[in-house]
This record gives structure tokens, C-alpha cells and sequence, in this order.
């Protein structure tokens, strides 16, 4: 097929905190030492942020080192933090841990509340300004690489295939778009982040990678029960002592409140619903009084990466060469990394300023290459000590030396604790070892994830039924009509972008053997069993994808592949 091709020095993929950031910083560091650079960032979404979901409470120390007079700028942060507070809920009361007995790094002090798709937007006008060239609705779908496996870019999704993935009279074939350098900051289990994991075997050393599934509902609360600056976080009930998971309540702007729940997916139980466990949660005798004559505006649920440091290196690795989180000819980048500090719910700022290094490495490699005769392929780089095409080795350095790997290090025993011991027991030892953290004292071991999430899975007969009270259109609510807020726009003639590699598999395994659970952990309504017996066949509603990828972490045998619908194509979140 005879592809268009675009050609930059670097190229990024996906316009959230981390790929926005890299823009910035590549065109300031072109700025100040004079030489031109090319940048150009693809975003699947139909616009910059509409695939965005965060909390969020943005710690601004990123912010602070990129774009110092953001304020004056006009940066959307404009709710300081004021209150914080941590309960430990059961089925009728919260209790409150008094702060003093919190470790240091779970105070908010400096942090601020508002959207991160708006700030993303920010973000992405304050790049354009600089020269960054910015496509909006164009899908990566797969990484082009030159003879000696070196990625030297991207190939964009076809536009204009119906279902059957025949062209139609609007076909348009996807762009090659090449690059000396390609960062991938795509979010959370991102499909060209899966083809690199399984071309390189990045898992060779370091633990699985973990995740958690966050639920984001945004309400406009009655003016009374309306506390600017003012943030929650809570453990315990609905959820149960084996299963972690917690949830946030921030109030900021006019009226608005987030109020979000988290599950990870590491869960043995195939009859949990983490949607069901969020609207139980918001049934809680504080949540209702708080939300009880608002109004719900948004809804939304995205992946969370929390394999932290582990996820990257192996800690025993005495070689510091390796790391997933390069590749011949990039990096990955933000939560397409997993950059997520898991008992503080934060991870922009460790996004952004990963994006930061990985800028700083990729402009200094694209400095030296001008430097160099070309040798082959897109530039000069030659092969490393391992025999790999050569990588940017530098962004690992400079990750391992900045505050980043300090703000991870403190709580990488963290989710292994609470993996090991549940919510209580984790909490107990993880919360020992933050605080002898805050005092500049480190346990000398590193614990591995043992397992991936969906290798937690266990077989229905062995664990017990769970039953969800009917939502009364009040507080709590069914998928479809949550899903509903998420603006989805989903051409429905267009070619299905879930992938199952054995299509009887979901009723002759899971069907059996776990009950099906897709239907469960997807918290949009995208799978369901329909008919009995020899009759049983799974339903794929692909168009009600909010492009959370929990299908994609959580299948028991890893059969659901995950890939970008047509350019633009999902949720169109607000102010999320």
C-alpha cells in the first residue's frame, strides 16, 4: 500500500502530561542552544484531552521546572489545597486518622486540584507556541522498524474501513511517520507499548507490571456542602481486607466535587465488580449525604500503572544497562512506563518530568548524530556493547539520579506489602516504611511483584457469589447510563478493536471456569454472555469502549487484545 510519509527528529506518542512536557522541553532546548529540531506529537483522541482521566490533585514541582510563571500563564490550577484528610471507612461510620500519624509524603501541602484534561490542553497551546506540531484524532496503530530492529517511527490507523474491514468510499490509508527518536507516552498497557513489550521481552528482569482500575465521577454539589480545597482519601469498606482499592473525594472549582474509587486488579475474586464496588461505595451514609440533591455531570474510568520501580529494573541487576524502560530508538514515557507513586495516588508530576529526561536524552542523542556520518537506517547510531542498535541509555541515568526515582523508591515495598498482607497488614508495613523513609532510612531489599494481575484470577466454584443492589438513579447508577457522560463517539461501521486471539475461548474457558468475569471488571458494558448452553456466545459492544484496557490487563488468559479504534474515536471527557 502506498503510504504518505512524514519525517521529524522526534516523535511522541500520545498528548497527555508526559508527551507534552517532552514537546515542550525538546523546542526550549532547541531554543536556548540554537539548533533546530523537529517534534510531532500524535494523540488518539479526537481532541488533546479527551481521553484524560486523573483525580486530580497535581503535585506542581514539574510544572514548577518547565513552565516556572504558569500562573501568570494562566495554567487551569487554581484550587490550592487547604484540608486534608484520611478516613478508614466500615459499612456505616468513617473514622479518621489524625494527620500527625501519616507519613510526611501523604500530606498535600503545595498541591492543587482541578482537571488534567484541561491542563493537558494548556499544556499542548504552550507547545504549538513553541513550534511542537501537534495531530489530534490520528491512532498509532503499529511501530515501523529499519533492518537492525531499531524504531525509527509509527504507522497511523486506516480511516474509512467498515466492519468487515473492507474500503469504503471515504478510505483514507494510515501515514508513515518516521522519526531518529520515537517516545511513547500512550497511558496505561498502550498497544505499541504491548508489541514493544513482547519484540524486546522487556519482563526478562524486572516484576510484572501492576494496575489498578480507577472510577472518576465529577458532581455539582448543594453550596453548603461545598468545601473549596478540601481532600479525602479513604481505605476499607465496601471493599474487603483481600481486595485493595481505596477511593478520593476533592472539592474545587463552583460547586464541583470529584469523586473517584479505586480497585486493583489484582483481585482473586472473578464475581467482583469494581463498578459495582464504586456505586456501593457512594451508598456510604457520609458519601450520600455529600452527594444527596447534587447533580452527577461526568463519568469515566481509566487503567492505572502501580508496578512502580520494580516494573522498570531488577534492583539486583549489578549492570545498569538495562531497563524497560528504553528501546532501541526510545523510551517510554509516563504512564506508558508506570510512573504512579501508589499510596499517594499522584503521578503527573513524575510523568511529566520523566517526559522532561527523556527530552533531555533524545536532544542530546539528535545533537550528536548531526555530529556524526550517516551509517545506515534514519542516522549514525551504531550498535551498543550488547549487541543492541544504541539506545538512550542517558534518560535511564538521568531518571535514576532526579527526584522521580527518590519519590518512587521511598514506596516501592508499598503494593507488594498490600499484595502479600491485604489492605491492613500492607498499610501497617508499608506506612512503617515510609515514615523511616521521611527520616532518610531505607529497607535493604527490594520486594518483587510475584504475580501479574491476571494471574490473581481464581476459579468461580472456589470463591463466593457477589450480588449489587439495583442503582436508584439517584447516587448510584448503571453502566449505560454512566457512560452516557463519557461522550463516547464510535463510528459503529468500522472495523472491531477488541482482538480475541481464540474466539471460543470466553465460553469454553471463562465461561466455565470463572464465570465469565469480562463482564464484570469491563466498567463500560463492553462484554456480555449472551444465550445458555451449546447456545452461549460472548458479545463484543465495541462501541461502548471507553479505552479503560482493563480487558486487556485482567483477561485470565490474556486472550483480549486491546488496539486504537479509528482516529478520534472514544470518550470525549470534560474537564477530567
Amino acid at each position: 500500500m502506498q503510504r504518505e510519509v512524514m519525517t521529524y527528529d522526534i516523535l511522541i506518542i500520545g498528548a497527555g502530561p508526559a508527551g507534552l512536557a517532552a514537546a515542550t522541553r525538546l523546542k526550549q532546548l532547541a531554543e536556548k542552544s540554537g539548533h533546530e529540531i523537529s517534534v510531532c506529537v500524535l494523540e488518539k483522541g479526537a481532541e488533546v484531552g479527551a481521553h484524560i482521566l486523573s483525580g486530580a490533585v497535581i503535585d506542581p514541582v514539574a510544572l514548577d521546572e518547565l513552565i516556572p510563571d504558569w500562573e501568570a500563564r494562566g495554567a487551569p490550577l487554581k484550587t490550592r489545597v487547604t484540608e486534608d484528610h484520611f478516613y478508614i471507612f466500615s459499612e456505616r461510620r468513617a473514622r479518621e486518622i489524625p494527620q500527625m500519624l501519616l507519613p510526611p509524603l501523604m500530606h498535600n501541602k503545595r498541591a492543587y486540584i482541578g482537571s488534567l484534561g484541561e491542563l493537558c490542553r494548556w499544556l499542548a497551546q504552550q507547545a504549538e507556541a513553541l513550534g511542537v506540531e501537534i495531530y489530534a484524532g490520528f491512532a498509532a496503530q503499529e511501530v515501523l522498524y529499519d533492518e537492525r530492529h531499531r524504531v525509527v517511527g509509527v504507522i497511523t490507523g486506516d480511516m474509512g474501513r467498515n466492519a468487515a474491514g473492507e474500503e469504503t468510499p471515504q478510505f483514507a490509508p494510515g501515514i508513515e511517520i518516521r522519526a531518529k527518536y520515537t517516545l511513547i507516552a500512550e497511558g496505561v498497557r498502550g498497544s505499541l507499548t504491548r508489541q514493544l513489550e513482547e519484540k524486546f521481552d522487556f519482563q526478562r528482569y524486572a516484576s510484572p507490571q501492576k494496575y489498578g482500575l480507577g472510577f472518576k465521577e465529577i458532581w455539582r454539589v448543594t453550596p453548603e456542602k461545598h468545601r473549596p480545597g478540601r481532600v479525602e482519601h479513604s481505605l476499607g469498606w465496601p471493599l474487603t481486607a483481600d481486595t485493595g482499592g481505596g477511593s478520593f473525594v476533592y472539592h474545587y472549582g463552583e460547586n464541583l466535587v470529584a469523586v473517584g474509587f479505586v480497585v486493583h486488579l489484582d483481585y482473586a475474586n472473578p464475581y467482583l465488580s469494581p463498578f459495582g464496588e464504586f456505586q456501593r461505595f457512594k451508598m456510604h451514609p457520609r458519601m450520600r449525604e455529600l452527594l444527596q440533591g447534587g447533580q452527577r455531570l461526568s463519568y469515566g474510568a481509566r487503567a492505572i500503572s502501580e508496578g512502580g520501580m520494580q516494573s522498570w529494573e531488577d534492583a539486583k541487576l549489578k549492570s545498569s544497562w538495562w531497563s524497560r524502560l528504553t528501546f532501541p530508538g526510545g523510551a517510554l514515557i509516563g504512564c506508558s512506563a508506570g510512573m504512579v507513586n501508589v499510596p499517594r495516588i499522584k503521578g503527573t508530576h513524575n510523568a511529566m518530568k520523566s517526559g522532561m529526561l527523556a527530552a533531555e536524552a533524545a536532544f542530546d542523542a539528535c545533537v550528536a548524530d548531526h555530529e556524526k556520518p550517516v551509517q545506515g537506517g534514519l542516522d549514525g547510531a551504531g550498535f551498543d556493547e550488547h549487541g543492541y542498535p544504541e539506545m538512550l541509555a542517558d534518560y535511564h541515568a538521568k531518571l535514576r539520579a532526579s527526584w522521580v526515582y527518590r519519590d518512587l523508591y521511598a514506596v516501592r515495598n508499598v503494593k507488594p506489602w498490600l499484595s502479600r498482607f491485604g489492605t491492613w497488614g500492607g498499610m501497617l508495613l508499608g506506612g512503617f516504611e515510609m515514615w523511616l523513609a521521611a527520616l532518610g532510612l531505607y529497607m535493604p531489599w527490594t520486594l518483587r511483584h510475584r504475580k501479574a494481575d491476571h494471574e490473581c484470577t481464581q476459579p468461580a466454584a472456589k470463591m463466593p457469589k457477589m450480588d449489587y443492589p439495583k442503582p436508584d438513579g439517584i447516587i448510584t447508577f448503571d453502566r449505560l447510563s454512566s457512560i452516557a457522560l463519557s461522550n463516547i463517539a464510535h463510528h459503529a461501521d468500522q472495523p472491531c478493536h477488541v482482538h480475541l486471539k481464540d474466539a471460543a475461548e470466553p465460553v469454553q474457558f471463562n465461561l466455565l471456569r470463572y464465570d465469565a468475569p469480562e463482564q464484570r471488571y469491563c466498567p463500560a458494558g463492553v462484554y456480555e454472555i449472551e444465550g445458555e448452553g451449546d447456545a452461549a456466545r460472548l458479545r463484543i459492544n465495541a462501541q461502548n469502549c471507553i479505552h479503560c484496557k482493563s480487558c486487556d490487563i485482567k483477561e485470565v488468559k490474556q486472550n483480549i487484545v486491546w488496539t486504537p479504534p479509528e482516529g478520534g474515536s472514544g470518550p470525549t471527557y470534560s474537564a477530567m
